[in-house]
């Protein structure tokens, strides 16, 4: 049963990213369709086509390689020269490139379709064409957002205590009991027990762990009035944080911070030696476009960082070391987190439902952020070269000079070529350590 569980988690990963990468095209199809660009074929997959099926002038179909999706759209590469025809080339490897692509964008123009082709459109529909994939995907993410968060809900820590520490330890500790002459922590000595919740401290209501532990890691020393609930009957105490080291979290991975030393990095604050017990709450909608900005800015730090980040990849899948939690994955390593939440027999079918659909929203995520990168063959890529193309005119045109047409964007066919080796062996890395050392979800 648990590996059929884990078939299913897989294969829903796999349709929900076939279904964002089939939407993504249809962010480029429709409006290029609607600006009169002539759409050759518009294609699930890479390689020897398994299925397809023409209707009117756009063959559509799947292909064996589920790693993409496109759509062809007449003329994506203006002729070397204004109004001249794509020449043949062989004075070397990099001009051969540039001009197959040219060759083979003339290739797709019919006689009587010239004015149908991609190169022509004004600049401000080509930037609509290849951003309506990428926001296709950001409204994705949205959409599963507002479910996970509305819907299922999120857990958070309640006011209500699930543990209560009996003494004081040290940062850092590792011990399980108390030991012998060891100081008594402040919650058990104002006579907290697991189950209390908290009402109140010093007359302010509070609601949630996280709000209870600002203030009570704020006042060291303070002693404070707290108002709390057992077996349905309120009861007031006077708690008095004490004064302690403890290590710095951080809140976006929960790992110990560690300092220029490799040292862990502490602070002072107050203490009183107790845990919540968690919720699930739903949030209302106006955190949903809050929660996809925080993850866009996650994922954009991530790119920026990304060579450094895959060095530590390198190191996990070669040397052994640590998967960071909140580092790069491969296709394979999101389906086998699929595949291990979705066979936890002890983890209620709702909570794994909801961890899917937060799976799903993040790739979509990453996916419009991930495509907006100015180099090509990705979106951005041609985004880019359509405001050079506008910044260009509008200087010719100050300047009285001829409009100096489009860019020309196969001559960096060689870049494409270069980025393209990259991305595939930055993903046969990703792939390997998602294999060998993939990363630990459950620790």
């Amino acid at each position: 049963m648990t590996v059929l569980l884990f078939v299913v988690g897989v294969l829903i990963m796999v349709v929900g990213l076939a279904v964002s990468i089939a939407l993504h095209e249809v962010g480029h199809l429709v409006p290029a369709k609607r600006f009169g660009v002539k759409v050759g074929q518009y294609m699930i997959g890479f390689g020897p086509t398994i299925f397809s099926r023409r209707r009117g002038e756009t063959e559509y179909g799947v292909k064996a390689l589920p790693l993409g999706g496109y759509i062809s759209m007449a003329g994506m590469f203006p002729p070397g020269k204004a109004g001249g025809d794509a020449r043949n080339s062989s004075t070397g490897f990099f001009q051969t490139l540039v001009q197959d692509a040219r060759t083979a964008s003339a290739d797709t123009i019919d006689p009587g379709d010239e004015q149908r082709t991609f190169y022509r459109l004004p600049v401000a529909k080509r930037i609509v064409i290849m951003l309506g994939g990428p926001v296709m995907n950001l409204l994705i993410g949205v959409v599963l957002y507002a479910v996970l968060l509305c819907g299922f809900g999120t857990a958070q820590y309640s006011s209500t205590l699930g543990s209560v520490s009996e003494c004081v330890l040290p940062a850092g500790s590792t011990a399980t009991s108390c030991p012998a002459g060891a100081e008594t922590a402040p919650a058990a000595a104002a006579g907290l027990v697991p189950g209390d919740r908290l009402v109140s401290i010093d007359g302010a209501p509070v609601t949630d762990g996280d709000e209870v532990t600002e203030v009570l890691r704020a006042s060291p020393g303070t002693p404070l009035e707290v108002v709390y609930e057992r077996d349905g009957a309120r009861a007031t105490t006077t708690l008095t944080p004490q004064l302690s080291e403890r290590y710095v979290v951080d809140d976006a991975t929960g790992r110990v911070v560690e300092g220029d030393d490799g040292e862990p990095v502490t602070q002072e604050v107050g203490f009183v030696g107790i845990g919540f017990a968690t919720e699930t709450v739903r949030r209302p909608v106006t955190e949903v476009l809050p929660t996809v900005g925080e993850n866009v800015v996650r994922v954009a730090d991530l790119i920026v960082h990304l060579p450094q980040r895959l060095v530590g990849v390198a190191d996990a899948a070669f040397g052994g070391g640590e998967r960071a939690a909140d580092g790069p994955l491969s296709v394979v390593g999101v389906g086998r987190m699929a595949g291990e939440v979705a066979s936890l027999d002890a983890v209620p079918l709702v909570d794994r439902a909801a961890y899917l659909v937060g799976l799903l929203a993040n790739l979509n995520v990453a996916l419009f952020v991930f495509n907006l990168i100015p180099l090509m063959p990705l979106d951005g890529g041609h985004v880019l070269g359509a405001v050079i193309e506008a910044v260009r005119r509008a200087f010719a045109k100050l300047r009285g000079r001829p409009d100096p047409g489009p860019v020309d964007t196969a001559k960096v066919i060689p870049l494409t070529f270069v980025v393209v080796a990259v991305l595939g062996a930055m993903s046969l890395l990703l792939i390997y350590a998602d294999i060998v050392n993939p990363i630990d979800i459950f620790g």
